[in-house]
């Protein structure tokens, strides 16, 4: 038999963020929790601020009937001269039967003790107690809080709680609240409860007392009321997925309203205006003709007539929000960007202060310049060497000087951007404006990346910066541990390099890099930054693996190696072609390919290995316009490697024609070693 079940936890507002995160572990949650108790079915997840409720439309009202078997020791270990040992005993025991009553089954070949019992359906009233408590205990919000005397903790308290089956109230009680077919409406409305009948009237009593609870509803509510207000004014308001997210996950009954602000406001950058919309009030930016306007979009929870005092209210605490900012902004402007103060920060125990690491990314600029000079000159005619070492040096030198204005402090998420702000102020170069905005990107998965070859430097040299000195402190990443965010260091260095499409070699620059800082093993290092090449390619690992054996570090050429061969390898004719270089790769394996390999024609006793010989030396002796050109040259030898396994013995009793045998086969082998060793390669 089946009825409807609707379970309502009611709590105090609940923070929207935290909640967010755990959002989409909640449905599989109370899944695993009806799986566990036999009662899988359907069912939907609402939430409001203050309500977390579970609706099924057909719950199972009683456990179906079910039979579990158990399988024991074997018998050689159960039994002894007909006796049951300890461990019989124990299965028995564990089965709640006695021996007697324990069968013999065959598992794995072998006989062994068996039980089957039946277990009866309980009802399911009996469990829904115990389930609500492992769901309400299984939720992980990061942080949780206790109230009143209770020991229990969750992420707000508790206040109310419901269990309807069908029209059957199901009493129990929860962080010492007791279930009730009561709920609450919206806090506008009243603060009463209000009762419901069965499981269905819970839905249009709580919509009859101002409460949207569907997510999806309100969210749509929300997105009608802008294109409303976007029609109505001729405006654009641009929609941030995560705060439209927050906003939906904070109301109960929204409504878009529009507000505005003092134009003089606009003073401020505009970054600086949307941040504290968003960041300290969700509120959405208003835009007209592609710029920011003095007003603002907020969301309101309230249910009202007159929306007028909430619009007000809304404004007053962004002006005194905007009027902090401007105080802040002017004063930064009076005392301009300076790097001196930074010495009296600490970067990290052990590595100085930020003054210390501006310093050392000095260097690596330095390095890194003499690497890239050519092209860096020819992208910005007007500089000489000099004058770009010294633009160089002074970006990077100022490019942290914005950690000790004033904005900052308050806007941390602002860094780097309002020091280019004020190095415009301070008519700085272009270029070094535009690198103190662009010095920490990428900084996510869809960020953008440094716009010009100047600024990849400047953000190359925090980033390499970063690495080596944690590392040569001994602060390596761990397991799942990476407290300062080392691998998406690799991975910012391998897009910018990848973008820029610059020579950077893992070791030999790396290395050089590092000899300016305290001593480490540089392998350990090594090994960490081709790990991130395994993370950083959506192909076959093995396909990675085979183009780092190759020895390649450069990573525009580990990445053109890499694409090369996966798309060959991708290839439906590639297994069958595969299985003629895997014999390659084990005719060779016992021998040392890194010494020379010369082979003499004189000795060649066939025509198949002098075919074999002749075609290959076509094949290197070209030029190729890709890596992907030349795998497929070396492949297209497969029907002359074939001819030669068919026909020709490797292992023949001539010491020398067996070695040169065995060299022209190596010679294959490092042509293509020189892209990729194949051995490496599973398919």
């Amino acid at each position: 038999m089946i009825k409807p079940l609707l379970i309502e936890i009611g709590v105090e507002e609940l923070p929207a963020i935290p909640f967010l995160k755990e959002l989409p572990n909640i449905e599989t949650l109370w899944l695993d929790i009806l799986e566990k108790n036999a009662l899988g079915c359907e069912f939907n997840f609402y939430y409001t601020p203050r309500r977390l409720v579970l609706w099924h439309e057909a719950f199972p009202t009683e456990q179906e009937e079910r039979e579990e078997e158990f399988f024991g020791a074997p018998l050689s270990v159960a039994l002894k001269e007909g006796v049951p040992t300890p461990a019989a005993l124990g299965f028995a025991k564990k089965c709640g039967v006695d021996f007697s009553e324990v069968s013999r089954a065959t598992k794995d070949g072998k006989e062994v003790l068996y039980y089957k019992k039946t277990i009866a359906g309980q009802n399911s009233k009996l469990l829904l107690k115990e389930m609500i408590e492992s769901f309400i205990k299984g939720l992980n919000f990061g942080k949780s809080m206790r109230w009143g005397f209770l020991e229990e903790h969750f992420i707000r308290p508790i206040r109310w709680v419901g269990c309807m089956l069908g029209d059957e109230h199901v009493p129990f009680s929860l962080f010492g609240v007791e279930s009730t077919p009561f709920s609450y409406p919206h806090r506008t409305i009243s603060y009463e409860p209000f009762a419901y009948m069965f499981a269905g009237d819970y839905f249009d009593r709580l919509a009859e007392r101002g409460v949207v609870l569907y997510p999806t509803k309100r969210k749509e509510i929300i997105l009608n009321d802008f294109k409303a207000i976007e029609k109505k004014e001729s405006i654009h308001i641009e929609i941030d997925e995560e705060l439209l997210a927050e906003v939906v996950a904070i109301t109960e009954h929204p409504k878009a309203l529009m507000g505005s602000f003092e134009e003089r406001f606009l003073r401020l950058p505009p970054e600086v205006i949307i941040t504290s919309m968003k960041e300290n009030q969700r509120y959405f930016p208003v835009f007209k003709q592609g710029k920011l306007t003095n007003h603002f979009i907020v969301v309101s929870n309230a249910i009202s007539d007159d929306y007028d005092l909430i619009v007000r209210g809304n404004e007053k605490v962004l002006r005194a929000r905007l009027s902090d900012a401007l105080f802040f902004l002017d004063n930064d402007l009076k005392h301009g960007l300076s790097y001196e103060g930074l010495k009296d920060i600490t970067y990290l125990d052990g590595l100085g202060s930020l003054l210390d690491k501006e310093l050392r990314e000095k260097e690596i600029t330095t390095y890194l310049i003499s690497k890239y000079q050519t092209t860096l000159l020819s992208q910005n005619a007007r500089l000489n060497a000099s004058t770009l070492k010294a633009l160089m040096d002074k970006s990077v030198m100022y490019s942290k000087s914005d950690l000790l204005s004033e904005m900052v402090y308050e806007f941390t998420e602002l860094q780097g951007l309002m020091g280019y702000y004020y190095a415009n102020a301070a008519h700085e170069d272009e270029l070094l404006a535009l690198s103190l905005k662009e010095q920490y990107l990428p900084n996510s998965e869809e960020s953008a990346l440094p716009s010009t070859l100047f600024s990849a430097i400047v953000a190359l040299s925090s980033k390499l910066d970063s690495l080596i000195a944690l590392f040569s402190i001994d602060k390596i990443p761990t397991g799942n541990k990476d407290p300062y965010a080392l691998r998406r260091a690799v991975n910012g260095i391998i897009k910018i390099v990848l973008d820029q499409g610059i020579a950077f070699d893992i070791k030999s620059d790396l290395k050089a890099l590092s000899a300016s800082y305290k001593a480490f093993d540089f392998e350990v290092l090594e090994t960490f930054f081709l790990e991130r090449m395994y993370q950083f390619f959506d192909v076959n690992p093995s396909i990675i693996s085979a183009v780092i054996s190759s020895g390649e570090r450069d990573i525009v050429k580990l990445s053109q190696k890499i694409k090369a061969l996966a798309s060959i390898v991708q290839d439906d004719g590639f297994k069958e072609m595969f299985s003629t270089f895997k014999r390659v790769a084990n005719i060779i394996k016992n021998m040392d390919v890194s010494l020379e390999t010369p082979v003499n024609e004189a000795l060649f006793d066939n025509s198949y290995e002098k075919e074999l010989y002749a075609a290959f030396k076509v094949v290197i002796a070209k030029n190729y316009a890709s890596f992907e050109e030349n795998l497929d040259a070396l492949f297209a030898l497969k029907p002359q490697i074939d001819a030669f396994f068919d026909n020709v013995m490797v292992n023949t009793e001539d010491v020398k024609i067996r070695a040169n045998r065995q060299n022209l086969i190596a010679s294959v082998y490092n042509a293509f070693k020189s892209i990729a060793d194949i051995k490496e390669i599973s398919i």
